[in-house]
């Protein structure tokens, strides 16, 4: 299978080195790389161009943005700058985070996968931590959630979900679309992913906010948004998270943006999460 593999970075000189690494040294090799710089202001621009230097199919390119650390939007921003030079006859597509270390058989597990069943549409391992000194299980981890750090799709489910939405709680939004559409995801438990650095250590208050205002925009429901914000907080440990999930809502049922999905697939989606509620309850 082709793999594609977009890689948004901004200011990652001290560890976009050994993602790099770790792909370059895959059973099944990629067959392209785009490496998007966002606006760093450190080596990262250099320091990819050494790896451009010496495979051809890697890619540097450069784009300009604001250097606030809002996840969503700026994100995907640079992910279609990457995708708008991709060439396009691939298999399978990849949003990787640029602080990622892969196992060398990430990439052909993934293609075996998806070979057997086509009805797979995405899949991914499982991240860790390093605490203390040791690699553990992040504990954000879901069995039923893809990381956004590691997604990957293939081709026909990309298209179908319509790819992927400039905005906070993307990497939710597209698992949910992807039921929708029909396909299947799966995460595979022993194949770990070494994340150098902890998801949302430098998103500020606006960004916990923004998490709110997703779940608006995913016409999740005052209900819904309740209890995702609870569970959110609880494993973080921290009441900031409740109370800021929630004034996003609330300041998204007065502002209006524009919702993410249409009232079916709202619909869906909120049968979906009362499905999980139920099951983890009863």
């Amino acid at each position: 299978m082709k793999f594609s593999i977009i890689i948004p970075a901004h200011n990652e000189v001290d560890v976009i080195g050994l993602t790099l690494e770790s792909l370059i040294n895959q059973t099944l090799l990629p067959k392209q790389i785009i490496v998007v710089n966002d606006n760093s202001s450190d080596t990262t621009s250099k320091l990819v161009s050494e790896f451009t230097r010496k495979h051809d199919w890697i890619t540097l390119v450069e784009n300009k943005s604001n250097n606030q650390h809002l996840p969503g939007t700026k994100i995907i921003n640079a992910f279609y700058k990457g995708y708008s030079l991709l060439d396009k006859d691939f298999d399978v597509i990849c949003k990787f985070d640029a602080d990622l270390i892969f196992p060398n058989n990430y990439l052909e597990t993934l293609a075996n996968k998806f070979n057997a069943n086509p009805k797979l549409g995405m899949a991914a391992g499982f991240c860790d931590i390093k605490v203390n000194g040791e690699w553990q299980l992040e504990n954000l981890t879901s069995k039923d959630h893809i990381r956004g750090a590691l997604k990957t799709y293939t081709k026909s489910c990309f298209e179908a979900i319509g790819q992927l939405k400039p905005s906070m709680g993307w990497d939710t939004i597209d698992e949910l679309l992807a039921k929708y559409f029909g396909f299947e995801i799966l995460t595979i438990n022993d194949l770990r992913v070494k994340h150098l650095k902890p998801t949302g250590a430098s998103y500020n208050k606006g960004a916990k906010h923004l998490q709110g205002e997703a779940m608006y925009k995913m016409r999740y429901g005052i209900v819904l948004t309740f209890l995702s914000a609870l569970k959110m907080s609880l494993k973080k440990r921290s009441l900031p998270y409740f109370i800021n999930y929630l004034i996003g809502y609330t300041k998204a049922i007065i502002s209006k943006p524009e919702r993410l999905v249409n009232k079916a697939q709202g619909k869906f989606i909120r049968d979906i999460r009362w499905k999980g509620v139920l099951t983890k309850l009863f």
